[in-house]
């Protein structure tokens, strides 16, 4: 199931996409325009949202007809962060001179976790605006962004994959100039509107196992990004663990797994992104997330 939050007729909806890529208004079905809520409750709903989608009298919208927002507009809490969670980017991040972490120069031991503020988080074709970063340094990292459904604390015992609801993609921007200056992750990525997301939020069962699955990126239209989820560095059910282990997860938490090589600050000079630039995060499972600078 694609899910999505979308402003249509003065009013924040939550839709489910049909097989002809159009949009079944389920708010009424969930009693709520919370993605929150919505994952909270969605055992119990799960039936009557397929029955919706699968109705032959179902009321379908365009998406071109709505203005699509992220997913989760609004995260209970801060998005959960991997830094340097890919070989090939750790390496061409740990001789760019601008990584600070304990483990700068080296692949890391242990997964690097930071953190982007809900605040941060724009939609599907939303417009970034790089005056929020006067240092002329906005740089790209296209990331797949794991979305959590049930509460707890990650034992030996259990299975991380179970606390998956599902898919999304994030653009993890960030200013590298703030990374570098205050010598930490935050304030350079949690600038407002500088986590896009979305397109649609998959569900796990839809998705599949994580894996072969493939990531790109693309800055006007030139390949920048190129990965299959199966390299990263830390697994998906170790990011779960790790971060759950000795913190409560929430349904709806979201996790951004880390991204490739062929960020800007990887060329030689770098290639930071520019305004009037489209940057386009993609998975054929997911979709495509587009934004523009101004």
């Amino acid at each position: 199931m694609k899910l999505v939050s979308y402003y249509y007729q003065d009013n924040t909806h939550i839709g489910v996409i049909d097989h002809d890529g159009n949009i079944i208004d389920v708010t009424e079905i969930a009693q709520t325009n919370d993605m929150n809520l919505l994952i909270d409750r969605f055992a119990e709903l799960k039936g009557r949202l397929t029955d919706c989608c699968e109705g032959a009298n179902r009321a379908a919208l365009s998406p071109q007809k709505v203005r699509l927002l992220a997913p989760i507009p609004m995260t209970r809490r801060n998005i959960f962060c991997v830094g340097k969670n890919y070989y090939a980017h750790a390496q061409e991040f740990a001789s760019s001179g601008y990584d600070s972490s304990a483990a700068a120069g080296n692949v890391p031991a242990h997964p690097i976790i930071f953190s982007k503020p809900a605040t941060s988080i724009s939609g599907p074709d939303d417009a970034i605006d790089s005056r929020l970063d006067p240092h002329n340094s906005l740089d790209y990292e296209a990331e797949l962004a794991v979305v959590l459904g049930k509460r707890g604390r990650v034992t030996d015992q259990d299975d991380p994959l179970s606390y998956i609801f599902g898919y999304t993609l994030i653009n993890d921007l960030t200013s590298r100039f703030l990374q570098k200056q205050h010598s930490q992750w935050l304030l350079g990525k949690g600038i407002d509107g500088f986590c896009p997301m979305g397109p649609v939020l998959v569900t796990a069962d839809e998705f599949g196992e994580p894996g072969r699955q493939e990531i790109r990126c693309t800055v006007n239209g030139e390949l920048r990004q190129q990965a299959q989820i199966a390299d990263l560095i830390f697994t998906i059910p170790t990011l779960i663990k790790t971060i759950g282990q000795n913190i409560t997860l929430l349904p709806g938490d979201v996790i951004a797994t880390g991204t490739p090589a062929g960020v800007g600050l990887g060329f030689t000079p770098p290639r930071y992104l520019k305004k009037g630039d489209k940057v386009v995060v993609s998975m054929n499972e997911i979709g495509q997330l587009v934004n523009t600078i101004i």
